[in-house]
């Protein structure tokens, strides 16, 4: 990748309290010409510190310290985007940081070349939920049993189904045969219903139930379709 201007790099704060991967994670993070590694933080304390005295875009942090740490973020008026790594999936942590406010679960196990794609992909207001997450949810909430936003059209439920995958508006699109602006449509609709602004609302709401009051409702600007 080209090296690309300071202002338009991600900004990224690193907490984990095992050395060895901490340090191994920086140094993958070091070598993308379009990162920047603010701090890599070993304690809350310090991630805090971080992401007060600097502009953060993403904050990767072990599954373990989410729950806790997310919430005392916001509370910081903290507005960037957190991945939550996980060395082991778990329904209910995992549902937990989703509420909390998490625009992602990466699983451990995967790829370094994944956890790249999947900071890129969150940085730019899109959601990276690993899919053993995604299938260990659907069995605690069947057909999202636990939304509260009433009931969905066929194509509404397809498109939900396909914006949990991951998938973007020229994928849904060209799968079910419908231009962009359709799904867009379609995406602004469950969005209503949803009573949510952005498409990581959207999935934590289908994945987890609603938001708590810890939630980015408040800080993630215009929706992103």
């Amino acid at each position: 990748m080209a090296e690309r201007p300071d202002q338009e790099r991600i900004r990224l704060v690193l907490l984990d309290d095992h050395v060895l991967l901490r340090e191994s994670l920086a140094r993958l993070l070091a070598a993308e010409q379009d990162f920047e590694l603010v701090a890599e933080c070993a304690t809350p304390s310090e991630a805090l510190k971080s992401i007060k005295a600097k502009k953060v875009d993403v904050l990767l942090i072990d599954l373990g310290m989410a729950k806790e740490f997310i919430p005392c973020a916001r509370k910081a008026r903290y507005q960037g985007k957190s991945l939550v790594i996980a060395r082991e999936i778990d329904a209910t942590a995992s549902a937990l940081v989703l509420k909390c406010g998490a625009s992602g679960i990466f699983a451990e196990s995967d790829s370094s070349s994944r956890l790249i794609q999947a900071i890129r992909r969150i940085a730019n207001g899109e959601v990276w939920v690993d899919q053993k997450v995604i299938h260990l949810l659907a069995e605690r909430y069947p057909h999202y049993e636990d939304r509260s936003w009433g009931s969905l059209t066929d194509r509404e439920q397809a498109v939900l189904n396909e914006v949990v995958d991951g998938s973007s508006n020229r994928k849904i699109g060209n799968q079910m045969g419908l231009s962009e602006s359709t799904i867009k449509n379609v995406l602004q609709q469950l969005f209503n219903k949803a009573g949510v602004r952005t498409r990581s609302q959207l999935v934590r709401i289908a994945l987890a139930g609603p938001p708590t009051a810890s939630s980015d409702t408040k800080h993630e600007g215009n929706g992103r379709l």
